[in-house]
């Protein structure tokens, strides 16, 4: 399901998953950072749910994934007067290593997961991606796993640990990356409109100071007048001289 199929407004969120089943719905909400309005945007997502579909058991879960010690990560209900709703929290860090690596879907969370020894795990769950046999769910897993683990270990230590060349045939990555380069056209176009816009206010300055010469005004007045520098002012003072 599109979240937008339940919008009055907008809401706005990192990640939301709407899975509609025969009799059930299962709304998952992925969150990096604990934010005041989560619990309100569950409450706001189950009515839009129930008036959309009033047959359906709705069952909600935000899962954190990164370690944190603010309160709101333990919250799991929102309440005003006359109205109170509950969901699920998953904490990702308090997950046993063991419990994410026995489903082939979990494995790239493994590396945030509670376990003694982090990169071991990383590095056990990118052992067992590699072991999936449909190329595509491997590839996807692998940009997953690679994706979640910068939100934990440094770049030096993804890059020992993840291929990249089995996650460059995924889907998800290549999306990234032409995101990145859209993202970077768009960066330059608009670098280049303020820049053509700040050549062409310097060519006007320039045309002014130029007339203010020929006036007879002095160098200083003019780069006041202008704001250009004495240097630039006295260079166009220099190009004009041999027509007076």
């Amino acid at each position: 399901m599109s979240p937008t199929e339940l919008s009055i407004e907008p809401i706005r969120a990192d990640s939301v998953i709407l899975l509609q089943g025969q009799n059930e719905i299962v709304h998952i909400e992925f969150q990096t950072k604990p934010k005041d309005d989560v619990p309100m945007r569950l409450a706001d997502y189950r009515l839009r749910l129930h008036r959309k579909f009033p047959e359906k058991t709705i069952h909600q879960v935000v899962i954190y994934l990164r370690e944190t010690n603010s309160e709101r990560v333990y919250q799991n209900y929102f309440e005003i007067a006359g109205m109170y709703a509950e969901f699920s929290v998953i904490r990702i860090w308090e997950v046993a290593a063991e419990e994410l690596l026995a489903f082939p879907g979990l494995l790239p969370f493994a590396g945030l997961s509670r376990t003694n020894d982090p990169i071991r795990t990383l590095r056990q769950a990118v052992r067992e991606i590699l072991n999936i046999e449909n190329e595509s769910q491997q590839h996807e897993a692998m940009a997953a796993t690679y994706i979640l683990a910068g939100l934990k270990f440094e770049t030096s230590v993804i890059a020992q640990v993840i291929r990249r060349d089995v996650m460059r045939e995924s889907v998800t990555y290549q999306a990234i990356l032409q995101e990145g380069v859209e993202q970077g056209i768009e960066q330059g176009i608009e670098q280049g409109i303020e820049q053509g816009i700040e050549q062409g206010r310097e060519e006007e300055r320039r045309e002014i100071a130029l007339k203010l010469l020929r006036e007879g005004i002095t160098i200083d007045l003019v780069s006041r007048t202008t704001g250009l520098s004495i240097q630039a002012v006295e260079q166009l003072r220099q190009q004009i001289e041999p027509s007076d």
